[in-house]
């Protein structure tokens, strides 16, 4: 590696230190350990390595299409070698009668074997060609046409573990390496670079997977305790008023998950610690009446509540929802948005500094510094991934004496592994099942050729009273993609059904349109809502039965099912119709499959993680949340769990760290680097 060259690493690969260099692991492996005979080669082997001399070699062609051609032969027979780059390097290099190592992929070009820009060596011997397992480094275009390829970076950090070997420092207690029967951490970075065996390899993935899980854990843990002892919360002991919603108005019986979560909201909100407890429930679960009887804890005992919405239909609709309950209890509540006039806000403003309005319902507007609460003890912030952590961090300024109790609810199931890694640091609560006497949504595959049938089936509901959903992935025709958009699906539409009233709902609205056309559709004055994907977290409305996803196959896995949950809000049995074109690939097969087969949001989440991984799905990748380097979320389960219950473990016996047998754990937390903000957090 010349010093010209050393500036890439930096800038392409984010490289500027030995200690970087050394944990920039291979993604995958290439087996080396086999050796072809070129007789045994095929055009169906993905890639092969053979010994053979070159025979003969040509210059063929001019200018962009000049090319190296050459024949080299083994005692079983002969294989063409053709290279487009390079070509001088190769004239001098390439020498008949030397024997080479070549690797590659074997095609098939006019009947005859050929292998197009073999990777080669000169043969060295015999423990040459037996190389093992090649690693494979992830790289750049611009590092490629540099000539830095995997062999160069392996090179790299063949000379970095030569050196530094004797230097590389023990970062797990011996008794955690002895428990989990580990290798130490020189083995783990010598073999993850340079595997001598399978066996190795896989031993020293293992090893290092758990190093980096059991810190990570331990941050997000040490995180929670620290906030626990830093923040006391308000004490709500009195239950009374929760007693007495229960006895008289409770309109349904809770289900035992409900039931669940209320004990572990009742428990932190009783503890004198602050509450930051994440509820995660499927769409249709219930979580808002859990967030309700929270702020019955809240008001029972001298404190306010509010809950904030991403949206001011979503605000409205807690709002209508909450204001039945609050009124049959004799409790004040208010909404506040963008759209409630000047004069209407002074009264909110002045009843929550006096404090005789008890719950506010809001949107963004919440967050102005005018609104100020006489004793703010609940925040609850309804699909926390739309607010950003200043606006929610303001909210803990809305009580200057104690920091108001915190429950973040979303409707987005997290698969377990990125819950514990993204919000490790937070209590979680999950309510897993689905209120008595919801009916799971009916959802069923169809092709485009049969439009006539979903047709007839989408006017049999209407028949019944019932409205539709239909929801495009385009706003406007794309010639690149063949798929239905949303304005030639609204005219398509129109014609199907000329005498039923039709909305339309889209990104490019603005947005005082957009809440003119859901409140119609609310309103039923319209009956089918042709729309994209705007309507994924929004309102409730019971009478809708039917969701169809047009190119469903354009959608994701985790997009399907909050699509789906639009409809199934109501007693009636609703359905949910996926159209797609006959071309699926592996991946939307799977997609679909899982769809049809399930409505567990928790299921098709980690299917979703699986087939994605846990950047794309939570925006993990664009934010740093989760900064791993070797461990996979979407494989890794089993090591995640257990690096946790032992970082758990040790912090509750030794929350400082403070014992001499933690002293290398509390060295390693104090070298590790400065971690990029974790944006996914709700402080």
């Amino acid at each position: 590696m010349t010093p010209a060259r050393l500036p890439m690493l930096q800038t392409e690969l984010g490289l500027f230190t030995y200690a970087d260099l050394i944990q920039y692991f291979p993604f995958r492996y290439e087996d080396r350990t086999i050796v072809h005979s070129i007789a045994e080669i095929s055009d169906q082997m993905e890639h092969a390595q053979f010994i053979a001399r070159i025979r003969y070699k040509e210059k063929i062609g001019n200018g962009a299409r000049q090319r190296i051609v050459a024949e080299c032969c083994d005692a079983s027979g002969c294989i063409e070698l053709v290279w487009f780059q390079g070509i001088k390097w190769l004239e001098k290099s390439l020498v008949s009668g030397q024997d080479y190592l070549f690797y590659g992929k074997p095609t098939s070009f006019n009947g005859q074997l050929q292998m197009t820009h073999p990777e080669m060596e000169v043969y060295k011997g015999v423990q040459h060609a037996e190389k093992n397992f090649q690693p494979i480094y992830p790289l750049t275009e611009k590092l490629r046409k540099k000539y830095i390829d995997s062999k160069v970076i392996a090179g790299l950090q063949k000379n970095l573990l030569s050196t530094a070997f004797p230097y590389i420092r023990e970062t797990l207690p011996a008794d955690i390496i002895q428990q989990f029967k580990l290798i130490s951490k020189q083995e783990a970075l010598y073999h993850i670079h340079l595997p001598q065996s399978e066996n190795w390899l896989r031993q020293a993935r293992r090893r290092l997977k758990f190093e980096e899980l059991f810190y990570n854990q331990l941050r997000l843990i040490k995180q929670n305790l620290v906030r626990k002892e830093t923040f006391p919360g308000q004490v709500f002991a009195s239950a009374a008023l929760l007693t007495t919603f229960y006895q008289e108005h409770m309109p349904f019986d809770l289900t035992e998950a409900q039931k669940k979560v209320i004990r572990e909201i009742f428990q932190d909100m009783r503890s004198g610690k602050q509450m930051n407890r994440l509820l995660q429930g499927d769409v249709g679960s219930g979580k808002t009446i859990v967030g309700f009887i929270s702020m019955l804890l809240a008001i029972d005992n001298g404190a306010q509540a509010c809950i904030m919405a991403p949206t001011e239909i979503l605000a409205d609709q807690h709002y209508q929802g909450l204001k039945k309950f609050a009124d049959l209890l004799g409790i004040t509540i208010a909404k506040l948005t963008g759209s409630v006039k000047k004069k209407d806000r002074v009264g909110i403003h002045e009843g929550l500094e006096s404090g005789d309005l008890n719950i506010l319902v809001g949107t963004h507007a919440i967050f102005e510094d005018v609104v100020q609460f006489k004793n703010l003890g609940l925040c609850i912030i309804d699909e926390q991934h739309r607010f950003g952590v200043a606006q929610r961090a303001k909210l803990w300024d809305k009580n200057k004496v104690t920091h108001p109790h915190v429950l973040v609810m979303t409707a987005t199931p997290i698969p377990r592994t990125l819950a514990m890694t993204l919000y490790g640091d937070l209590d979680v609560s999950i309510i897993d099942e689905l209120p008595v006497g919801r009916k799971p949504i009916q959802t069923t595959h169809r092709f485009d050729s049969h439009r006539l049938q979903v047709f007839a089936f989408i006017q049999s509901e209407l028949d019944k009273g019932r409205q539709v959903y239909i929801v495009y992935p385009l706003i406007e025709e794309s010639e690149k993609m063949d798929f239905k958009d949303l304005m030639d699906g609204y005219e398509s539409i129109s014609r199907a059904f000329p005498e039923v009233p039709l909305g339309i709902l889209h990104g490019k609205m603005k947005p005082a349109d957009k809440d003119i056309e859901m409140a119609r559709f609310v309103k039923h004055e319209t009956k089918i809502m042709v729309a994209t994907t705007v309507i994924e977290v929004g309102v409730n409305v019971p009478n809708a039965s039917i969701m169809i996803i047009e190119s469903a196959e354009r959608f994701g896995l985790s997009q399907l099912h909050q699509l789906r949950g639009r409809v199934g809000r109501g007693a009636d049995q609703s359905y949910c119709i996926l159209m797609t074109g006959y071309k699926l690939g592996v991946d939307t097969k799977k997609r679909i499959e899982t769809m049809v087969r399930t409505n567990n949001g928790f299921e098709i989440a980690e299917v979703d993680l699986q087939l994605r991984g846990p950047g794309d799905i939570s925006g993990t990748r664009q934010s740093g949340a989760i900064d791993l380097m070797i461990a996979d979320l979407a494989t890794d389960g089993e090591i995640l769990k257990v690096a946790r219950e032992t970082a758990m473990a040790i912090l509750e016996s030794d929350p400082h760290l403070a014992l001499d047998k933690h002293v290398m754990i509390r060295e390693q937390v104090m070298h590790q680097r400065k971690e990029t903000t974790n944006w996914a957090r709700i402080s």
